[in-house]
């Protein structure tokens, strides 16, 4: 393979595609795509004509993108902003897209992450973050996975573990407020339950909805991050927290208990609580010993000792946390709300601060900030 004949063609190939009409960024994903091909398919049979052959690959590839995203538009175009209730029959092409990327030939976390990319529509930078590795990183995974799926054909669906955790990852990122993909992952999560007769794809739309429910209620006016403790809820979607239990319990019944049930009982359990000091937390501890059981997960492990704590008390929840590494994230925000609730403020407030400094997201960073400043001003007044 001659590479100094693929980099001397690059730029040539790029500035035909943009003259086509593509935009930089999608000829420069384009002509990567037909450089990987090229890759692959040039030593065993060599064009005669390369730079004629890598304009045709890649204004292909540039085709081809620009209708699924033409197609994904038009799926989104069709969501209503808040989910309907009830089954949604019929066959999803994104549906069975998602399940076409979590192809065999990948290792699930790289499944996860090409799926996210190509059918969610989500930036190297927001997988990242949701997958809490560098940037770099996720990129070069992603490279690995187009690469190892080039030329494949995706004629063996994938597992069902793998689309789910695509779903769920794709909900949390819409949910978070940095890509509106909640509504989406909720109606794909619903057909998936309706193709599907498999108790953590009930689990898992159970859960989405759950949260979903309170999501008017997890900022304030100006933006600012409530915590769940402190929303109103009055503002919860009831509807949809009854459609999410009933879900959830016949999903139990079927005693096959998975993550997914597992969390939307947690989840159930907050909802049903009237106030947050009526909140049943030893139950909650209870089915996060369950979560710890399932998945050995450090940070379920973290989400325990938030429990432990309102359960047995804040000594109770820094003896758990201590259990756990540090640089696990959120584990400070953790402590300090441990500490603050032992009385120990100095401390508390310290962390809240540290905290902040640690937070990707612009909110979590502002709410951390506030309820540092918030205690040292108590502090100064006592």
């Amino acid at each position: 393979m001659d590479e100094a004949l693929l980099r001397s063609l690059t730029p040539s190939v790029l500035g035909i595609l943009v003259r086509r009409g593509a935009s930089f960024a999608a000829a420069e994903d384009a002509v990567q795509e037909a450089l990987v091909e090229a890759v692959r398919v040039w030593p065993a049979d060599m064009p005669r004509e390369p730079k004629g052959w890598l304009v045709t690959v890649a204004w292909r590839r540039f085709l081809d993108a620009a209708r699924a995203d033409a197609a994904r538009r038009r799926r989104e175009d069709l969501v209503d902003e808040e989910p309907p209730p009830g089954p949604a029959p019929g066959v999803d092409d994104t549906l069975q897209l998602y399940f076409l990327c979590a192809h065999p030939s990948l290792t699930p976390s790289s499944a996860v992450a090409l799926t996210l990319r190509a059918v969610g529509g989500l930036t190297t930078r927001q997988i990242a973050r949701a997958y809490l590795v560098p940037e770099a990183t996720m990129a070069q995974r992603i490279s690995r996975a187009k690469r190892t799926v080039s030329g494949v054909r995706f004629d063996q669906p994938g597992d069902v573990a793998t689309v789910l955790r695509v779903l769920y990852l794709v909900f949390n990122e819409g949910y978070s407020g940095d890509v509106d993909l909640a509504a989406e992952a909720i109606r794909l999560t619903r057909r998936l339950a309706a193709a599907i007769d498999h108790p953590e794809v009930a689990g898992l739309l159970a859960l989405m909805l759950l949260h979903h429910a309170r999501r008017s209620a997890r900022t304030g006016p100006d933006g600012s991050l409530v915590p769940l403790a402190e929303q109103d809820r009055g503002r919860w979607d009831t509807g949809m927290i009854a459609e999410g239990v009933a879900i959830l319990q016949s999903a139990l019944a079927r005693d096959r208990l998975g993550e997914f049930q597992a969390q939307a009982a947690v989840a159930a359990l907050h909802a049903d609580a009237p106030s947050a000091g009526e909140t049943d937390w030893v139950q909650i501890v209870e089915w996060y010993d369950e979560l710890v059981r399932l998945t050995d997960s450090p940070v379920v492990r973290l989400n325990r000792a938030v429990a432990v704590g309102e359960a047995d008390g804040p000594r109770a929840g820094l003896t758990a946390l201590a259990e756990l590494d540090e640089a696990l994230p959120r584990h400070t925000a953790v402590a300090a709300y441990l500490h603050e609730r032992d009385g120990d403020l100095e401390t508390a407030a310290r962390l809240y601060a540290e905290a902040a400094r640690k937070a990707s997201n612009l909110a979590e960073r502002d709410h951390l900030t506030r309820r540092a400043a918030r205690l040292t001003q108590l502090r100064r007044t006592d």
